[in-house]
């Protein structure tokens, strides 16, 4: 489904954040207003800085980053608009423009590292627009490796299960969500077939607004975020795409621009949904969602962000606690997703966390962020 990014402005930004204090930013309401500029809220004994870094960054870019793969504390990819691909190997300090030579047209919304050195890009939009790229030295060559040939196919996230096996998933044709699998790393990709696939509900499709409207976790299982028709659903596989099952999640639906926008499982078992209305001037409430069950149900958050969110992720080696964010700011919960506070008023459209404990997020004006001690 095509998101369409807003106009942006230049500016690299880095954000820091009191690790520590997470539990005692998750506690309770912030104990200070924001700033008037809305970059950052105080709450408890930390709060989010944004620093403007452009001037000390190699690259000073426009782009709206959608796509961000978080490798570790030093090491992040982000993918964005006007072909654009940054990387950075020393914690934020320099960016590297990496974009694919030529690819000043495609959109990128999605982008999954396999390590410090090999990535794959999704590019989407209809037909030809959407395409699939991958580079096996830090970006310095790109080799297409998947070019959409129907007219009537939009693709929109990618997944990796690990260094080999991926998905790519499209929007619904002929009544069925397109599934792409890859068994060499993104290298070579082949359709697959559609007979156990739920078919797709009048005007359903999945939003590219974060890069997490497919997720995985483990080595068979993955998940689909859905929108635009009466229900928000996800999707569930645990045959890497082979078969599908179907669920509702209780996330406002039953318009285009409503649903479950992105999805975070922790495990096989425990999974997080947040999305609402992506309209700024519409309200979203019941915009968040737990699993227990591996996405079979879905119960609403008691207490969910208090808007739309494009972006989810848990914190690494937390069974509890997991961040949100959104153009209108970012949430934490500490206890599964039942409730979620406030902590960041900034804008950010995706957010994803390495093994090593790092937090990275990205979204308009070139915004870049690290969660870090």
């Amino acid at each position: 489904m095509t998101w369409v990014a807003g106009k942006v402005m230049t500016a690299l930004t880095a954000m820091t954040c009191a690790a520590a204090a997470l539990t005692t930013m998750a506690a309770g309401p912030a104990t200070a207003s924001p700033p008037p500029n809305g970059d950052s809220a105080p709450h408890g004994n930390g709060h989010w800085r944004l620093e403007p870094t452009a001037a000390r960054h190699d690259t000073n870019t426009t782009a709206r980053f959608r796509g961000l793969a978080a490798v570790s504390r030093t090491t992040a990819w982000v993918a964005g608009t006007n072909g654009t691909v940054l990387r950075t190997h020393d914690g934020g300090r320099h960016w590297s423009d990496i974009s694919p030579p030529g690819a000043g047209a495609l959109e990128f919304r999605d982008i999954e590292a396999l390590d410090a050195r090999h990535a794959v890009v999704l590019a989407i939009g209809e037909g030809a627009a959407s395409r699939v790229l991958r580079t096996d030295d830090a970006g310095a060559t790109w080799t297409e490796t998947f070019r959409n040939p129907d007219p009537r196919a939009f693709y929109d996230c990618l997944t990796f299960f690990d260094r080999r096996h991926g998905l790519a998933l499209g929007d619904p044709v002929d009544g069925a969500y397109r599934i792409l699998s890859t068994r060499d790393g993104g290298r070579r990709w082949h359709l697959l077939p559609t007979g156990g696939m739920p078919p797709a509900q009048k005007g359903e499709a999945a939003f590219a607004a974060s890069g997490q409207c497919l997720v995985s976790n483990g080595p068979r299982d993955a998940w689909i975020a859905t929108g635009g028709a009466d229900h928000a659903r996800v999707l569930h596989t645990t045959d890497r795409g082979h078969t599908w099952t179907a669920a509702d999640a209780p996330v406002p639906a039953g318009d285009p621009a409503r649903g479950v926008f992105a999805l975070a499982f922790h495990d096989r078992t425990h999974g997080l949904a947040v999305g609402g209305d992506y309209r700024p001037d519409q309200p979203s409430p019941h915009a968040a969602a737990v699993s227990a069950d591996g996405g079979a149900t879905w119960a609403p958050a008691t207490t969910p962000p208090t808007a739309y969110r494009s972006g989810v992720a848990w914190l690494p080696g937390s069974r509890h606690t997991a961040l949100a964010v959104g153009p209108s700011g970012s949430d934490i919960t500490s206890d599964g997703g039942r409730t979620w506070s406030t902590i960041d008023t900034g804008s950010y459209d995706t957010v994803d966390c390495a093994r090593d404990g790092a937090c990275w997020a990205a979204g308009e004006k070139g915004r870049v962020a690290r969660l870090e001690p």
